[in-house]
């Protein structure tokens, strides 16, 4: 405040008395010995200033929107302040802010009821929807359960709880215990069913540990019988696949000397079959020598001649004895077939020789040429009467006739 405006607010008498106008009338405000009229008036005109200041500061608190029962306080220590104020400058003007203030006090506190009310019920759906998780979490079924997935989700509902406790607004005593009660029981539900599955989990893979170590110990038992023993490991290894599982850890270690146990059985059988292909490699090419003699079989139609050849050829292939294992199968193969060309010359020899069958084949044609030498009599008939109907019915039967009987001939 300039000293022209100091002087329109206030005055200094001869005795160095401060007065400041109030309205129509003016009071004292005090004194400042030793000074001069402009600077007592300064002196309280400076006072007057920093009760301004403050007006203005809680002005701004309102319009930022402070909370309304700080502001009341503010509003109520100023009412005093301005009421006894002993400054130069236009009280009744703070008064009227101060006033104002007071209005607005009402005003922001309904406003931050209503927030606040509205902050509580978010608050209280925010709690609730965390509780209904967690309760989600609790209902699922133990035994189908992916614990590792329900773990951490639970731990992070458990986090946002933690975090909104600590951000959101303060919730009434009786609700918040609650949704305590309710997010802490299914908190408990999730943990005993995990403890539980977990616990029947070790008692299942301890009962697949002691399986699997007994299944190592007949595998490893079985070195002794060699290549002879892979059958009864193939049993082994079937029940090693039903045990279940024992634990990654032991599973592993265990694995490893069970499969350890077969590797021996089937090198060993390995090393047989080198064995044997090497011993059986002239049987091999002896063999080779009779498909030589034996393929040229498949073209031939003499049953008589195919079977002699085939014959010999049998013995000889049975005295050669083994061939290596990797060539059985496409050297018998190729035998089978030649045996197969010769037992189809012999049995459609068979069918063409069987005098029952000839017998049935001669008695049926002769029925067949007795029925035709009928129908083309009816047919001549009907032909001669112009019955087209007749006509129709006796070609149609007289052709099917022959057809029989041709194919009796074939």
């Amino acid at each position: 405040m300039g000293s022209d405006e100091a002087t329109t607010w206030g005055r200094v008498d001869d005795a160095g008395t401060v007065y400041v106008r109030y309205q129509d009338t003016e009071r004292v405000v005090g004194e400042y010995p030793d000074a001069t009229a402009d600077e007592a008036l300064a002196y309280f005109a400076r006072k007057y200033a920093d009760l301004e200041g403050q007006v203005k500061i809680a002005e701004q608190r309102v319009q930022r929107g402070a909370s309304a029962n700080d502001v009341a306080r503010t509003v109520e220590h100023l009412t005093a302040l301005v009421a006894d104020a002993r400054v130069v400058g236009d009280i009744k003007a703070l008064e009227d802010r101060v006033g104002a203030l007071s209005e607005q006090v009402g005003s922001l506190t309904k406003e931050q009821a209503e927030q606040a009310q509205q902050a509580l019920t978010e608050a209280l759906a925010f709690r609730t929807a965390l509780v209904e998780e967690a309760e989600a979490l609790a209902a699922v079924d133990p035994a189908r359960a992916q614990w590792k997935q329900v773990t951490a989700q639970l731990d992070d509902v458990f986090a946002r709880w933690q975090q909104h406790q600590h951000d959101g607004p303060r919730i009434p005593k009786n609700e918040a215990n609650e949704l305590w009660k309710r997010f802490r029981a299914a908190r408990s539900t999730v943990d005993q069913h995990r403890r539980a599955f977990y616990s029947e989990l070790d008692a299942q893979h301890r009962d697949a540990r002691t399986r699997k170590q007994e299944l190592v110990t007949q595998a490893e038992a079985l070195a002794p019988r060699g290549s002879d023993a892979i059958p009864t490991y193939r049993q082994l290894l079937d029940d090693w696949k039903r045990a279940g599982r024992a634990g990654k850890r032991h599973d592993d270690a265990l694995w490893a000397r069970f499969k350890a146990a077969g590797d021996v059985l089937f090198e060993q059988r390995h090393a047989e079959s080198a064995a044997e292909d090497e011993e059986y490699s002239a049987n091999l090419e002896a063999k080779t020598a009779l498909l030589a003699e034996a393929e040229p079989l498949l073209q031939q139609d003499d049953r008589a001649a195919a079977r002699r050849t085939l014959t010999d050829i049998q013995r000889r292939w049975d005295e050669i004895g083994k061939v290596p294992r990797g060539d059985v199968r496409r050297i018998e193969d190729r035998l089978r077939a030649v045996e197969d060309h010769v037992r189809g010359l012999e049995d459609a020899h068979w069918r063409e020789s069987n005098p029952e069958r000839k017998a049935r084949t001669t008695g049926l044609a002769s029925q067949l040429e007795d029925a035709i030498a009928k129908l083309e009599s009816e047919l001549q008939a009907a032909e001669a009467s112009g019955d087209a109907r007749k006509i129709k019915d006796a070609r149609e039967a007289l052709d099917a006739r022959k057809i029989w009987l041709d194919a009796l001939g074939s």
